[in-house]
């Protein structure tokens, strides 16, 4: 029997950097049928900047407990952000807090790190700010923390931490391996040399396929949940590369995907490895068949959100209607909203032409920015073809039609689920959506060319 005829109902949990959810999703049309949701904080006490463990893992079992009673799940799956990774003790308990990868360490430390870590052309991974590489991060543990560190008997990347408090299984998956880690080699398919300068091959926890069940969920547990069945637990993937994994299935290549969230990444399917500049934040990503992907980034979630916050509330069609007036105004807005990351290393945020705009004009300049960012990130990859938007920013019309005009692309814009869900459940074998269900927006906003070049002068102005 096939996965999408035993499973009626698969239960995800989706941790984001912002928000964390656990949804069940309806195995036959991938529709979210259930849902809670909670904000995903940061505790700012010692040692350092993490995340709350404890309070996610409460709302994970409170939630399933209650999905087990209605509507009911036959399977669990996991996705989450990147950038991290958890140190456990001999016991299976936190050795260190699992740390926020925004936090920034001592120079010396930078500095230190930086000496250690492979090149670009062994991992692929650009050098990036605070821990967003994670073997940055497990290095200034082992600095600042020695003695903590020497308690450390398995390391794990985060989405197989959630299934290791599910099933008591521990694993590692490529997806997160891939990303940006400094810790992976994407052409030989194995761990980079920096495993071995950190001595942490003996610790990293056998690695699995995102597609493994690594065993059901531990008694005690089922109990809890009030469980009638044995659930399988799937090992898990990286949120971006959950919002990659429908696409592989049901297009060819070439193709780009968008995923938005906290930040936007751009996978360039079917491109190469030769071109990208880690000065630029490109990189490769690892997709869930272990293949690299030429991918590039930027933090547009969180600049939206900043933005949204000062600028001020208008209706969506009052943004799109603003598009051409704020174009022929030359209204504009600079990278880099937040620093640290993105196709334009070093800039910094200025409006142009923003003194008497108002809020819808001022929102439709974010969407240009968004856009052009957007293009920017995809030119540096050499996508091509179709491009598929998932998450918020493909309920932004404004977006959407900039992005298509940039390119001069089909944009579908893949709405509803934020697409790590229904790729996660796709692991358990949920039926993924398509992309003939979305009609493509293909837009030709008036005078977006010189706005466009006046944009990038600007950025070198």
């Amino acid at each position: 029997m096939s996965a999408t005829q035993a499973y009626r109902h698969i239960a995800v949990i989706d941790i984001g950097k912002t928000n964390a959810k656990v949804v069940v999703l309806d195995a036959s049309t991938g529709s979210e049928i259930a849902v809670f949701k909670t904000s995903n904080s940061v505790l700012k006490t010692e040692p350092y900047p993490h995340y709350d463990i404890e309070r996610l893992w409460h709302f994970i079992i409170e939630a399933l407990k209650d999905f087990a009673a209605v509507p009911g799940f036959d399977a669990i799956s996991i996705t989450t952000h990147g950038a991290s990774a958890v140190l456990l003790d001999a016991r299976g308990d936190l050795a260190l807090q699992v740390l926020d990868y925004e936090h920034i360490y001592p120079q010396a430390v930078q500095e230190a790190y930086g000496q250690l870590r492979p090149v670009f052309a062994e991992t692929f991974s650009p050098q990036l700010s605070g821990g967003l590489n994670v073997g940055a991060q497990i290095h200034y543990q082992q600095s600042i923390f020695p003695a903590e560190f020497t308690r450390v008997a398995t390391i794990l990347t985060y989405p197989q931490y959630w299934a290791f408090r599910l099933t008591g299984i521990a694993a590692n998956e490529v997806t997160s391996l891939g990303c940006h880690t400094d810790l992976w080699n994407p052409t030989t398919q194995n761990y980079s040399s920096l495993v071995d300068t950190l001595g942490i091959r003996g610790l990293m926890a056998p690695v699995r396929s995102a597609f493994d069940a690594l065993g059901p969920v531990l008694p005690v547990l089922a109990v809890d949940m009030s469980l009638t069945k044995s659930i399988p637990v799937y090992c898990g993937i990286h949120d971006s590369n959950a919002s990659l994994l429908p696409h592989l299935v049901e297009n060819e290549a070439p193709f780009a995907v968008v995923s938005t969230g906290t930040w936007v990444i751009s996978f360039g399917v079917g491109g190469d490895l030769e071109h990208l500049d880690p000065a630029r934040d490109t990189l490769a990503n690892v997709d869930a068949y272990g293949r690299a992907v030429p991918s590039s980034r930027f933090m547009g979630g969180r600049e939206f959100e900043l933005l949204a916050a000062e600028i001020g509330a208008a209706t969506p069609e009052a943004v799109e209607a603003a598009l051409e007036p704020a174009i022929g105004k030359g209204l504009m807005l600079l990278p880099n909203v937040v620093e640290g990351s993105g196709p334009f290393p070093g800039s910094k945020r200025r409006w142009i032409a923003d003194s008497a705009a108002n809020n819808a004009e001022r929102l439709a300049a974010v969407s240009l920015y968004l856009a052009l960012m957007t293009e920017a990130c995809l030119g540096l990859i050499s996508a091509r073809g179709p491009i598929f938007v998932e998450g918020p920013f493909a309920l932004n019309r404004a977006y959407l039609k900039a992005l298509s005009t940039a390119t001069n692309s089909d944009v579908i814009a893949l709405a509803g689920s934020t697409g790590t869900s229904q790729g996660a459940a796709l692991l358990a074998g949920i039926r993924p959506a398509t992309a003939a269900e979305n009609l493509p927006v293909r837009a030709e906003l008036a005078g977006l060319s010189r706005y466009r070049q006046a944009w990038r002068e600007a950025l070198i102005s």
